[in-house]
């Protein structure tokens, strides 16, 4: 049997192939330019999986991803939480003393200031973090270093001049992984999270309305995030996640009142909660 194919942004030894490597080993990971060539592979089918960073501690949502989800074909089947870990790297013979520029994405140099300031360097922006890394191995130029993950470190060459340079050592990203089939975790075999979409009427407190039958039926939600769609400013569509299963009769409950204030609801998945949740 071949092994399956898993799909995420960015290039070899980004943190999203990292995330890859430890949860589907055998699997063989496709890099993708963009996020939107990530759910085109998989909802082809020349990947079996996708998996996508949709939220990180610091910088907050991953604004396209919450794009792409309420439209795509695909579904959640699972969840997993990766500790940023960023490195100081540099081609070798390079040196702290010989830097000048250090690349990397804009949300890695924001996440990296200090050491950026210490060593008086001038950031210079690219697409990707591993990109960033594969870039000044090519260069080959002494003056350039790239903050990027130690994995990158290892598959372009580079030495690493400093470890763990991320400001904050709660920084964290949660990646979900998506697939063509819906696959959905059974009740009653531990924590589960839901996630779906919604569209509310336009009434007068329909969000609040909405709402109400999980607060009532004693559900967690854990995440609400707001749209504008149609390019209106008027927010009418939300993402959302709870705790527990649909099958649930709390959740079941919250969900049927749920639908008496909204033109639509749709499941993006239900899966098994990661144990990072519980630390």
């Amino acid at each position: 049997m071949t092994a399956r194919r898993i799909a995420y942004q960015g290039e070899p030894g980004a943190n999203s192939h990292l995330v890859c490597k430890q949860h589907y080993p055998d699997a063989e990971p496709v890099p993708c330019a963009s996020f939107e060539d990530v759910f085109a592979v998989v909802e082809s089918g020349d990947a079996d999986l996708a998996m996508i960073p949709i939220d990180n501690s610091i910088a907050g949502r991953v604004s396209d991803i919450h794009h792409f989800l309420p439209t795509s074909t695909l579904h959640i089947i699972g969840e997993h939480f990766l500790r940023i870990q960023f490195s100081l790297m540099a081609t070798p013979g390079a040196s702290l003393d010989t830097i000048r520029t250090v690349h990397s994405h804009v949300h890695a140099l924001g996440q990296c200031r200090r050491i950026i300031r210490e060593h008086g360097l001038t950031p210079v922006i690219s697409g990707d973090t591993a990109g960033a890394a594969r870039e000044v191995a090519e260069a080959a130029d002494p003056t350039q270093a790239a903050i990027a993950p130690p994995l990158a470190a290892e598959i372009y060459g580079l030495n690493v001049l400093a470890s763990d340079v991320e400001d904050e050592d709660h920084n964290t990203t949660r990646f979900v992984v998506l697939s063509r089939d819906y696959v959905e975790a059974p009740r009653d075999n531990g924590p589960v999270v839901t996630s779906f979409v919604f569209n509310v009427r336009n009434l007068p407190a329909a969000l609040y309305k909405a709402l109400g039958g999980f607060a009532t039926n004693g559900i967690n939600m854990t995440k609400l995030e707001s749209y504008m769609v149609g390019g209106h400013f008027a927010a009418t569509q939300f993402l959302a996640e709870v705790d527990g299963h649909p099958d649930d009769p709390g959740l079941r409950n919250a969900l049927e009142e749920l639908a008496f204030f909204t033109t639509e609801v749709k499941i993006l998945g239900v899966y098994p909660a990661d144990s990072f949740r519980a630390s």
